[in-house]
């Protein structure tokens, strides 16, 4: 009998342990994610800009309505992605965390564990490694602003205005009107037109044509014209007499 009384004592015990590391977990993820969702408000109004990140501070190339609601656009885009991003990275975190202690509190021993979740997560990464590069790139694009809503950027695939930028893909307009989708692990060099001093190379005329030589006797009306340089071109023209003509 008395074994069976501090059996359950023993489990109620673990249960109370267990159910206050759950509380804390549950008190610490509300407070981080009140955090970041109040940092994020405030980088989407600008208000962070001068306060030392510069990441979300746009750049306001000129005074342009539409450029200046761009800017607004790409930085609301950019502040909600990283928020994105540290929300995920948060809940994650604690989660582990938080299940680790939970199995510390009905002695649990959790070496095997983290041995197997070791290779899982080795696994895993070998199996989504290009998703991963994926990731990683788009989220140094966002840090590093790289480009954003509105550029116009040339890639060895495509050349064309971006319309959304995530963190696995970025979406770009091209100049005939597709629409490419573009991984971000994948773009390997990269132009940005928008930003520096872009020049249109400009057209070189092309040369007059001058007429072409037409055999004796053939009507003025079949006579036809070459580029300069082509070998024709240096005969006589049609409507110049010949000796045979004579």
């Amino acid at each position: 009998m008395q074994t069976l009384e501090d059996t359950s004592n023993t489990v109620l015990d673990n249960l109370l342990h267990a159910s206050i590391y759950v509380g804390v977990a549950l008190v610490s993820w509300l407070i981080l994610h009140y955090v970041v969702r109040i940092v994020v408000k405030r980088a989407e109004k600008g208000t962070l800009a001068q306060r030392g990140l510069g990441w979300m501070k746009p750049v306001f190339r000129n005074l342009d309505p539409v450029m200046r609601a761009l800017d607004m656009e790409r930085r609301v885009q950019r502040a909600r992605t990283i928020g994105t991003l540290l929300n995920s990275l948060l809940t994650v975190i604690v989660v582990v965390i938080t299940a680790f202690y939970v199995l510390l509190a009905f002695h649990v021993n959790i070496a095997p564990l983290l041995a197997s979740v070791g290779v899982v997560g080795i696994a895993i990464g070998f199996g989504s490694q290009q998703l991963i590069r994926d990731f990683l790139a788009g989220i140094f694009i966002t840090l590093e602003d790289q480009y954003g809503i509105g550029d116009v950027i040339q890639t060895s695939e495509v050349i064309g205005e971006v319309e959304y930028v995530g963190l696995r893909i970025t979406r770009v307009k091209g100049e005939d009107g597709t629409l490419w989708y573009l991984r971000n692990g994948e773009i390997l060099r990269l132009g940005n037109r928008s930003k520096g001093n872009y020049v249109a190379p400009m057209d070189e005329p092309e040369p007059s044509p001058l007429p072409v030589a037409a055999p004796p006797g053939t009507p003025a009306t079949a006579a036809r014209t070459l580029p300069a340089g082509h070998p024709a071109s240096s005969g006589p023209l049609f409507n110049e007499p010949t000796a045979a003509s004579e």
